[in-house]
Parts: structure tokens; C-alpha cells; sequence
């Protein structure tokens, strides 16, 4: 076995490295594409075509390298090491705020059903994670949710250990046959479809990665052409003044 974990260690390292190497320049390459969307307008119109998919490609390219760069942390078993007490509804607020650029290009309304009891709700976990968390499960809302259409978030208590988030879309809905891979790493449901829309098949793994790091737990249920709901439910790990 020594030779196998090993290896093992050395493609953990390599995924680390390759990743954390490969954010520099795409951040370049990122920040030089907003530069010339200044100019867009004035360009011909196969240029800002070329430009556009570049801009997406670019996105694509560091999502991929965040996701590997976490997944290899995760494997590591460092994933989990920071612990904060911090405002879990500022959280899923400013969450939201960020992504509404997106929603609004397809044309899709964000709701937000807020049931947490009043005043400052403190959750004990890593912010960072919790940002990534639903920050993966809003993009995938949004990807998979028809133009037009609506997103509705609910962040909750259910009874008095767990705080529960659910994100539900009205989107294409998934075949009942695929649920229970959908977290497994690299699955993608259409993969045709996911790699037209700028999928890796790991962003629903490391959402289910982080959800276990917390302690928690994460579902999904879904009907064809009628939309998915992913909830997601953690444990109470700081004492609430509510």
C-alpha cells in the first residue's frame, strides 16, 4: 500500500500546486478581458463575439481551477480548517446580492423566504466554505432554471439543533435515475448540455464535501421540466441570542 499512497499524496500535491499556479494568469488574463469590454462597442462585431467567448472560457477555466484547488485541500483533510462565529443571514444575503448579475442575464428573479428568528443569528462553521457552498448551489440554480424564470431561497431553523437552506429552481429538473450520482465527482446529468453551460461535474462534490465538513446534510429532489429543490441542513454549532 505504501507505494499507492504514495502516489496518491504526489497527484494530491500536483492538483494543489497546478491550481494555485494556474490563478495567477487566468486573473490576468481575466482582468485584461474586463479591460477591453470597455472598448466593446466600438469593436466589429466578430471581434466582441471572439471577446465574449473568451471572457467565458476565462470564467470557466477559474471556476474549474477554485474546485480542484478545493477538492484537493478536501482530500488532504484541511478543508475544514478555519472556524468562525459569523452572520449566517448576512451571509446568504450577500451571497445572493453577488449573483444577481447572472440571474439577471437569463432574466431570472431571485426570491428570498427568510425565516430565521430576528436580530443576529451567529452560525460557528468556515465562512469561506459556506460563501463557496451557495455559490455553487445558486449558479446551478441559475444554469439549469429556464430564461424568465424564478429561483426561491429559504434559510431557516428546522427544530432547534439545525439551520435549513434550501435553494429551489423552476428549471429542466433532473430524471430520477441520475439523483443518486449527483454528487459524485465529474457527473454531469447532460453532458453535452453541462459543458455548453460551463459545468466541471464538480461543483454538487464539493458542495456535498462542505455540507459533511459542517457536519450536515444534503438532498435533492426533482421532477422533469418542473425544477429542483436542493436543501441543505447543518447543525447549530453556536449558541444563538435567539
Amino acid at each position: 500500500m505504501v507505494p499507492i499512497v504514495r502516489s496518491f499524496k504526489r497527484q494530491q500535491e500536483f492538483t494543489a500546486d497546478a491550481s494555485h499556479e494556474l490563478r495567477t494568469p487566468l486573473s490576468v488574463l481575466q482582468s485584461s478581458v474586463e479591460i477591453l469590454e470597455e472598448q466593446k462597442k466600438q469593436l466589429p462585431a466578430i471581434h466582441q463575439t471572439v471577446l465574449g467567448h473568451m471572457k467565458d472560457e476565462i470564467a470557466r477555466m477559474i471556476r474549474l481551477t477554485d474546485q480542484l484547488l478545493m477538492l484537493a485541500r478536501g482530500e488532504a483533510d484541511t478543508l475544514q480548517s478555519r472556524q468562525e462565529t459569523f452572520e449566517l443571514r448576512q451571509t446568504v444575503y450577500s451571497a445572493i446580492e453577488r449573483i444577481q448579475t447572472i440571474a439577471k442575464d437569463k432574466r431570472i428573479d431571485i426570491r428570498l423566504e427568510d425565516t430565521l428568528p430576528g436580530g443576529t443569528f451567529l452560525y460557528g462553521g468556515d465562512p469561506d466554505q459556506i460563501n463557496q457552498l451557495l455559490y455553487i448551489l445558486l449558479d446551478n440554480a441559475i444554469k439549469y432554471s429556464f430564461t424568465d424564470g424564478a429561483i426561491t431561497v429559504h434559510i431557516g431553523k428546522s427544530g432547534e439543533a439545525e439551520v435549513e437552506l434550501s435553494i429551489e429552481d423552476k428549471g429542466c429538473g433532473i430524471p430520477a435515475e441520475n439523483l443518486p450520482h449527483l454528487f459524485q465527482r465529474f457527473y454531469r446529468v447532460d453532458k453535452a448540455r453541462s459543458r455548453h453551460l460551463g459545468g466541471t461535474g464538480l461543483g454538487l462534490s464539493i458542495a456535498a464535501q462542505i455540507t459533511r465538513n459542517h457536519g450536515g446534510q444534503i438532498n435533492v429532489s426533482s421532477e422533469i421540466n418542473r425544477g429542483s429543490t436542493f436543501t441543505v441542513k447543518l447543525p447549530i454549532r453556536k449558541t444563538n441570542p435567539n
